[in-house]
């Protein structure tokens, strides 16, 4: 949904005739969850800068708010980065690495007809019964077809199962708001995303993702608070 609330950015600013631009932040409030098929977005430019621009964004559906966002969008850095502190991930998928499914997110993954993700069954140890392992995963996603852009960095941010499952925590972890930073154009290849929990606490949980691309920058920082599931059990 951040995809699609940077996108309907992009094309209001496109008919407004302002010159191409990509989404640099997307922060979102989900208020309800919308059901897969047609949805309406409404943009609204409410600042034209000249480095930053800003359009707020809302995704409708059956004629009730569902996503209310606001995207940032600009000139993405292109040098290399004065200092970084990118999660050390292999750059390709490792052997024996869990192609991402309904059985391994929460449902049915909805996204595989167009995403290629895989995980590392090394952190994930609910998928053989574990249930004491920290809220932390580590993923790799790429286009199917294509190779990733901004659009699917927002994606890859947020395309990884909850890290509550560690925990023993199965089923719906509803995200109540979300912010991405999108750093810079990822290259060619596989994206990497490195995701944890800093504090499970009263049916609550933050996700902190990093992706970084087949080069090693980072491309995309997110930060969300969601309900967490009840404990199985």
């Amino acid at each position: 949904m951040l995809a699609l609330l940077a996108n309907a950015a992009g094309r209001a600013l496109a008919e407004r005739g302002e010159p191409p631009a990509d989404p640099m932040v997307v922060s979102a409030e989900f208020l309800r969850a919308p059901a897969v098929g047609p949805a309406l977005l409404r943009a609204d430019i409410r600042k034209i800068g000249r480095r930053a621009t800003v359009v707020a964004v809302g995704l409708e559906q059956r004629g009730r708010s569902c996503v209310e966002g606001r995207v940032t969008v600009g000139r993405l850095p292109v040098r290399p980065p004065v200092w970084t502190d990118a999660p050390a991930l292999p750059a390709e998928p490792p052997q024996g690495a869990i192609p991402l499914t309904g059985e391994t997110s929460e449902g049915v993954f909805n996204l595989a007809s167009g995403c290629d993700v895989r995980i590392d069954p090394a952190t994930a140890g609910y998928l053989s019964g574990r249930t004491g392992d920290p809220p932390r995963l580590r993923l790799w996603a790429r286009p199917r077809d294509g190779e990733p852009d901004p659009l699917f960095a927002l994606l890859a941010c947020d395309i990884n199962p909850p890290v509550v499952f560690n925990l023993g925590r199965f089923g719906w972890a509803p995200t109540a708001q979300l912010t991405a930073l999108v750093r810079t154009r990822p290259c060619p290849g596989w994206l990497r995303v490195h995701v944890e929990a800093r504090s499970v606490q009263e049916g609550w949980f933050d996700s902190d993702a990093v992706v970084v691309d087949a080069q090693g920058r980072i491309v995309c920082q997110a930060r969300q608070l969601a309900l967490s599931p009840s404990p199985s059990g």
